[in-house]
């Protein structure tokens, strides 16, 4: 996910730890503010703590559209913050399973040391396993096993990380999410832009899609973001 960073407030930001990404010259960097905490790349913030509304509902719109049923087989790209793993938890029965694929190790370690409380400490959820690699290799794993999919990585189809981008968003990559689906399961991507290409290349995959405008808050203010929900029928 991203957004423009503000401008600073009278409190200066701390830096508190610092890593690389795997397979990428780039770094993440996490930050403090009394309160608040920042995670951001190359200048870009990709989160921030005070504005996690989307992130939410990226979990409460795909999750809405699936039917009643127990043992939810889950998979979400992208730990973040543990918003949009909060909001999957919320959403779903005691009896679920949720995988995180998150691949940045200190991306995991940050929500352990410094950031869990913010959701809820939502890894300590016994229904929550993560696993540190690329979603997409999660994803290639199995066929037909997945009730959702729900991908929040980078800024979306056009993120930062284009190369890496293209296998996830790409049409290989949208294949592969739809046969990891079981029928009727739901593929929700989070995006900070629309994109009208992704749009089409969902729907020549076999997806019944739709796009929606969310804000980047929960009062409704704030900029807007996109998220695409697409059924495998």
């Amino acid at each position: 996910m991203g957004f423009s960073i503000e401008a600073p407030r009278m409190i200066p930001w701390k830096e508190i730890d610092r890593a690389k990404v795997p397979g990428n010259e780039g770094e993440v960097i996490l930050l403090a503010r009394g309160e608040e905490f920042s995670i951001r790349t190359s200048g870009t913030e990709l989160m921030n703590s005070r504005i996690h509304g989307s992130e939410e509902s990226l979990a409460e719109l795909a999750l809405s559209r699936l039917d009643p049923k127990v043992n939810w087989q889950i998979l979400i790209g992208g730990l973040g913050m543990g918003y949009t793993l909060a909001a999957t938890l919320e959403q779903s029965g005691s009896d679920a399973q949720i995988l995180v694929a998150e691949l940045i190790p200190a991306v995991v370690k940050w929500n352990q040391k410094y950031l869990g409380h913010l959701a809820g400490i939502p890894l300590e959820d016994p229904r929550v396993r993560v696993t540190q690699e690329d979603v997409v290799k999660t994803i290639g794993k199995q066929r037909a096993v997945w009730d959702a999919i729900l991908l929040d990585v980078d800024n979306g189809p056009a993120g930062l990380t284009r190369e890496a981008n293209d296998r996830l968003y790409g049409n290989s990559g949208l294949k592969a999410s739809f046969d990891a689906l079981r029928q009727g399961g739901i593929l929700a991507v989070w995006s900070s832009a629309v994109d009208e290409a992704f749009t089409g290349r969902m729907k020549r995959t076999g997806f019944k899609t739709k796009m929606v405008s969310v804000r980047a808050r929960k009062s409704g203010k704030g900029s807007k973001h996109t998220i695409w929900l697409g059924q495998r029928p």
